[in-house]
């Protein structure tokens, strides 16, 4: 822990669902102190697929299911965990005694969620001039949509991405993954570290307001520019506009596919000499003809690409030069030998799950330095921890705040 970049750094930790959550588990990771403030009910249905498919590892909840969603496992890692309910006269001034000592604040719920409670960023700065508070609201706390309801999947579309999606104008597509959330997390973690930075310069708190929107929208900056212009872009599949052959093509085997490019002519005359199925090659050795002829261009491929292995048809193109890679299932990435020589998975068996394999962290400080911390915590499992450490509380202090209600250690009910 003591290598870590980021230890010392003490962040009150207000997010739920899934943005604001990756982004402290990345400060986490990183060495953050980070203290995930839960609310009584933070770990109910809004984060269980219909069903609860997929929620718990090996698909049972035990006895104790708010400490076995696999979300929950996944997004809170490296951190420790309180359950306060701010609603209460003590539970604020608890949070508002936390924030006191901390260096961060950071939250995604809406827009005024936070200023209807009396914890608005006002407050907490009169409490730490120094505080640095982090509001992820989905559209933002001012505009047209700021009072709209926000959830990635509905946020996604707005974004523009939705009409470069899918295979014709006819039939528009989301990510399925809601790519907003991603990339508003790992901007918020980014947002963190900025400001923490000028913050030590000035010696003065900020407020940093985040859109989950224009973090989308911020993506997708070279299709809006072409618009102005001049240029239409509609959807076109796996396509490119200015390279073929560019897909997705069958292997070998039910529903089983290979990416492959050619960005430049070396990559197509590569790809024409290994596949060795153009006889007549010249009509197709300028650019724009292949462009001209792409269907016929990815039905011959297919049927080549058919008959082989994916991995095995990476590795050979890969050889030759050329941009391929094996549409991996999940089964294919859990068992990638990449991945595992890199040791990026944290294999964990929490609070009486099998043991199952999580993402771990993108950012290597050390070549083969393992940036994960702590398991995540059981719902109220630092309590008494937290409030002793940061506050000075005596058991004492702690026994009433739970005697009152103020903190759980379980869902009431």
């Amino acid at each position: 822990m003591s290598q870590k970049p980021l230890r010392g750094l003490r962040i009150v930790d207000l997010t739920h669902v899934w943005a604001g959550p990756l982004g402290t588990r990345m400060l986490g990771d990183l060495g953050a102190d980070i203290v995930k403030v839960e609310a009584p009910l933070a770990r109910g249905p809004a984060l269980s697929p219909p069903g609860g498919v997929g929620v718990f590892a090996g698909g049972e909840p035990g006895t104790e299911p708010w400490n076995r969603q696999s979300v929950t496992i996944k997004l809170n890692r490296s951190k420790r965990g309180i359950c306060i309910d701010l609603k209460s006269t003590h539970g604020k001034d608890t949070l508002l005694e936390l924030v006191r000592v901390a260096d961060v604040v950071i939250e995604n719920f809406s827009a005024q969620a936070m200023n209807n409670l009396g914890l608005g960023f006002e407050v907490l700065s009169d409490v730490n001039p120094q505080i640095i508070y982090v509001a992820m609201p989905g559209f933002g706390s001012y505009g047209p949509y700021s009072g709209l309801a926000a959830f990635g999947p509905s946020v996604e579309p707005m974004t523009g991405v939705g009409a470069l999606l899918g295979y014709s104008k006819d039939q528009p597509r989301n990510s399925a993954m809601a790519l907003v959330d991603a990339v508003a997390g790992v901007s918020a973690a980014a947002a963190v570290v900025t400001a923490v930075n000028r913050c030590r310069e000035t010696g003065r708190g900020a407020k940093v307001e985040l859109s989950l929107h224009e973090a989308g929208v911020s993506l997708f900056g070279e299709f809006l520019v072409d618009y102005q212009l001049g240029a239409q872009h509609t959807p076109i599949g796996n396509a490119h506009p200015r390279y073929a052959p560019h897909g997705i093509y069958p292997t070998l085997g039910e529903d089983q596919w290979i990416a492959i490019a050619c960005p430049d002519q070396a990559c197509w005359i590569a790809l024409r000499d290994e596949a060795r199925l153009w006889t007549d090659v010249e009509q197709f050795d300028e650019p724009s003809h292949r462009l001209a002829h792409r269907p016929a261009l990815d039905k011959k491929l297919s049927e080549w690409t058919r008959e082989q292995n994916k991995h095995e048809l990476q590795q050979r193109l890969q050889a030759a030069g050329i941009p391929a890679g094996a549409v991996n299932t999940a089964p294919d990435v859990l068992e990638d030998a990449h991945l595992k020589e890199r040791g990026y998975w944290v294999d964990q068996a929490l609070n009486g799950q099998p043991t199952v394999r999580y993402p771990g962290l993108a950012i290597k400080l050390n070549q083969k330095e393992r940036s994960v911390g702590r398991p995540a915590p059981k719902f109220g499992e630092h309590n008494r921890e937290v409030l002793q450490e940061w506050l000075g509380s005596t058991t004492a202090d702690v026994d009433e705040l739970i005697a009152q209600g103020v903190l759980l250690d379980r869902p009431p009910g």
